[in-house]
């Protein structure tokens, strides 16, 4: 489903107010109309949990940091932080990472068809600061290190198979990636200030120990077209890959990263900004800036996305008010949730269900904003599909 280059909504106090015009292209735009709320409605109170949920949506605590996931031997890791849903059967995995240094990795929580745990388990250790990742089209997950020089390290969510360091897919501070199928290639973001866009297109689609690493080659606007260039050495050593390719272009602050439709979003936490890359047409644009909307929606923060079958994108917020948000294809932006009395802490790892009833995510650090205090929760209920 394609977005129109447009921002047409924000939302204040919780209801969307529609505004006509090109925002970020200096266009004159109407009076906002009346405000009404958002596609699931209100927030509620907080339930038992803390979160403020619409009508008909509930929530579970899956897992804490530090103590046994409910029915299972295993420890739940430190800062629980980007993660995926896996099919498996009838029933489903969830897949998230540790963003903690040293140590890190991941872990991943079982689900029967009921949505009943029954098991949790270890899949990638001894890495550093695990903060986002990707899920491949061939079902592993790929937990990217958000330090220099960091690793790409593809793993296994049924903990069966080693995981693999992926050396070719470039060295650098690495956040989120994104398989696209179509292209056969994975994109991928840079958490540094003037980090860049980059894609890895391996020599066969499927394995991923070879390949060229590329960079995204645009101007410094905020729309236009782009092309890709190569990156002489992905090892990033002795210069960095975001400096070795004249006229790639600088992002403040790559996050999260989501591929649909022949199109790629992925957000910028130094500017607060989501983008969106039509590769059809190889051109790119915003899809939000609350900078345009003076500042009157309620997305800030921006951080982890993921997208659901409805068009719908999904944007977790690192601060702000601690909620999950969502821009729809209308592109009306309202939040979906919110987490009380956690102020410390960072929403992350947002991912549905194969079924797209359940979405996962963590409060990174909980109530006692530590690292050690990671809660990992399970919200239901009637998504659109």
């Amino acid at each position: 489903m394609e977005r129109r280059n447009l921002l047409r909504a924000a939302v204040l106090g919780g209801s969307a107010a529609v505004f006509g015009g090109t925002l970020w292209r200096g266009a004159a735009y109407a009076a906002p109309a009346q405000p009404g709320p958002g596609p699931y409605g209100a927030l509620g109170s907080p339930d038992a949990n803390g979160i403020r949920l619409p009508s008909g949506f509930t929530s579970r605590v899956i897992a804490r940091s530090g103590q046994t996931v409910s029915g299972t031997s295993y420890t739940w890791h430190n800062a629980p932080d980007g993660g995926a849903c896996y099919a498996d059967g009838s029933g489903w995995i969830y897949v998230s990472n540790s963003e903690i240094n040293p140590s890190g990795g991941a872990s991943a929580v079982k689900f029967s068809s009921s949505g009943t745990i029954t098991a949790a388990y270890r899949i990638l250790s001894s890495t550093r600061q695990n903060c986002a990742g990707g899920k491949t089209s061939w079902n592993t997950w790929l937990s990217c290190e958000e330090v220099s020089l960091g690793y790409v390290y593809e793993t296994d969510p049924w903990g069966v198979n080693a995981s693999v360091q992926r050396a070719a897919m470039g060295r650098f501070k690495h956040e989120a990636a994104a398989a696209d199928p179509v292209r056969q290639v994975i994109y991928l973001t840079e958490d540094e200030t003037n980090g860049r866009f980059y894609r890895f297109v391996p020599t066969t689609w499927g394995n991923l120990s070879s390949g060229t690493l590329q960079v995204m080659v645009a101007g410094s606007g905020t729309s236009g077209s782009f092309t890709w260039a190569n990156v002489p050495d992905p090892d990033g050593s002795p210069t960095a890959t975001r400096s070795q390719v004249s006229g790639s272009k600088s992002f403040n602050g790559g996050e999260g990263c989501h591929y649909a439709d022949n199109t790629v979003w992925f957000t910028t936490k130094g500017d607060n900004r989501v983008w969106q890359l039509n590769l059809t047409s190889n051109t790119y644009e915003l899809a939000y800036d609350d900078s345009l909307v003076n500042g009157t929606a309620p997305l800030t923060g921006v951080d982890n996305i993921t997208g659901a079958s409805s068009g719908d994108l999904f944007v977790a917020e690192d601060g702000g008010n601690m909620e999950i948000c969502l821009i729809t294809p209308d592109d009306v932006v309202a939040s979906f949730l919110r987490v009380d009395g956690q102020s410390g802490s960072e929403i992350t790892g947002p991912a549905f269900s194969p079924d797209g009833t359940r979405l996962y995510f963590s409060s990174q650090r909980g109530t006692s904003g530590s690292s050690s205090g990671g809660i990992t929760y399970e919200v239901t209920g009637p998504f659109r599909s």
